[in-house]
């Protein structure tokens, strides 16, 4: 495997904090007249593209996230997004009315989840009916996930 240049590391650190091929190329001293050329270049490398997946790993284990934490505020989220709450009138009075508090953030976490879990998965799809597991917030942990 090739060693990058010191010119290609900056321009992998740079990318990784914009995600912006041309202004990471500008960064790291490329001199073309044309650095979308020079941009794309660089990022259809092989050494690149695996330099920048380690230090994108690098960071995510950094964070020190666990899987039980993301999927316990998914959950709080679509739960308080998606609960009623009663409609006022102007004056602050009830109308005997309910609605979703925040339907786009509660479909939007559910969306989420689904896709951390793998429910969207293409082998799911085929499958006839599979039973779903169910998750509460109480019997969360990063063993059973």
């Amino acid at each position: 495997m090739k060693r990058l240049t010191k010119q290609q590391k900056i321009f992998v650190s740079e990318y990784i904090k914009t995600l912006d091929g041309e202004r990471s190329a500008k960064c790291a001293g490329y001199k073309s007249k044309n650095l979308t050329t020079t941009a794309t270049e660089l990022l259809s490398d092989e050494t690149i593209i695996k330099e920048i997946k380690t230090q994108l790993k690098q960071q995510i284990s950094s964070l020190r996230v666990n899987k039980g934490y993301v999927i316990q505020k998914l959950l709080q989220t679509a739960e308080f997004s998606l609960e009623e709450e009663d409609i006022l009138d102007k004056e602050g009075g009830y109308t005997g009315k309910k609605k979703l508090r925040d339907t786009s953030a509660g479909l939007k976490a559910l969306e989420n989840l689904c896709k951390y879990l793998g429910f969207n998965s293409k082998q799911e799809e085929e499958e006839e009916y599979k039973q779903a597991k169910i998750i509460t917030i109480s019997n969360l942990d990063d063993e059973k996930i």
